[in-house]
């Protein structure tokens, strides 16, 4: 008797230009383990196939007639709640839309840059594909938690419980994520009062056009004050610096202070997540002198590992997001298999928890 196959990740791609359902038909297409069940033109359309095929996952694009993509999605997580990758333009619009989306429910999104450039259409493929892996091992369904309104935070066990780490006191936290980090994050610093006296600084892995969007998104929904960070900046208390897309951010000491290094990727070939949670925290370490608490959240692969390593061997502290809570558990799980994690929780105890660090 034959062994049984594997189960094809059958995909249902929703894009209005024939252009781009060609593009990620034939990229799928061509991939073992991927079957293409259906194309749909429109947002109204894709809603349509994508209850009557059932897929395992679906590409959506953001702007398209009759129904967009946003609409779409939040009806399809109402009906029938399914992995969904946005096909994103590199823009400021495309970016919040985006996040939009990426709060609605979408598992992750690909940056739509296909031209008739070969290294274009290259580095699309590898992205794409890399997305579609990533959401095939995603969690369909995330326990929604409303983000309290800035500056009124209720009191909840987790809140007013002492803090799981003591006494310890830091100067400064560094945080890192990747899928499924955005909407994690937005989680995690909306817990946090505006007082709070440590700087922050956080690295998500993001393009370029995206991390300033999203700092001004986090800034509107926050009671800290959020920033995308710029070479130079102060590392201060009560405002979080979003390391740029596109290159990598270090943190560097600075008389009494500590502050923030923009440096292009050509510095640190040895990253390939941009920006590096690694080359962040390891960085942040080193300045701080182990004086820092270190947060990981969800993510795929284990960047942030080697950073948190470091850190533990200066006597920095370690917090990490729990399996249960994160859309993809790699980046925690790296940290906690390779005993470095102090402490896990879950996501909606994690911003009370960095709270109470003084």
């Amino acid at each position: 008797m034959l062994p049984a196959q594997p189960a094809k990740l059958r995909v249902l791609i929703v894009d209005d230009s024939s252009f781009m359902r060609m593009a990620i038909r034939g990229i799928l297409s061509r991939t073992p383990g991927i079957d293409v069940v259906g194309v749909a033109a429109d947002g109204m359309e894709g809603v349509e196939k994508a209850l009557a095929l059932k897929p395992d996952l679906i590409t959506m694009d953001v702007e398209m007639p009759r129904m967009d993509g946003i609409a779409a999605l939040k009806q399809i997580m109402a009906k029938q709640p399914t992995r969904v990758i946005m096909v994103s333009t590199l823009t400021c619009e495309g970016a919040k839309a985006t996040f939009e989306a990426l709060e609605a429910g979408a598992v992750d999104y690909v940056p739509k840059n296909v031209s008739d450039s070969k290294d274009a259409q290259r580095i699309f493929q590898e992205a794409l594909l890399a997305k579609v892996n990533e959401a095939a091992r995603s969690r369909v369904l995330r326990r929604a938690i409303a983000p309290p309104t800035p500056g009124i935070l209720r009191p909840t066990t987790a809140s007013v419980a002492p803090s799981r780490f003591g006494h310890k006191r830091v100067g400064c936290v560094g945080i890192g994520a990747s899928t499924g980090g955005p909407v994690a994050l937005q989680e995690v610093i909306s817990r946090i009062p505006g007082n709070f006296p440590h700087g922050i600084v956080v690295a998500i892995h993001m393009p370029k056009a995206f991390t300033g969007p999203y700092a001004e998104r986090l800034n509107a929904k926050c009671s800290l004050t959020v920033k995308e960070a710029v070479n130079g900046d102060i590392v201060k208390g009560g405002q979080v610096l979003i390391a740029p897309g596109g290159m990598h951010t270090s943190i560097v000491k600075s008389g009494a202070q500590l502050s923030v290094k923009i440096a292009p990727t050509s510095e640190f070939p040895q990253y390939i997540y941009i920006p590096s949670v690694d080359q962040m925290i390891s960085s942040m370490a080193e300045a701080s002198n182990g004086s820092m608490l270190g947060v990981i959240l969800t993510g795929m692969g284990n960047d942030g590992f080697k950073g948190m390593k470091l850190l533990k061997s200066k006597g920095g502290l370690t917090l990490v997001q729990n399996e249960e809570t994160s859309t993809i558990y790699g980046m925690p799980r790296a940290c906690v298999e390779g005993g470095v994690a102090d402490v896990v929780l879950p996501l909606e105890q994690i911003g009370f928890e960095i709270g109470k660090m003084s």
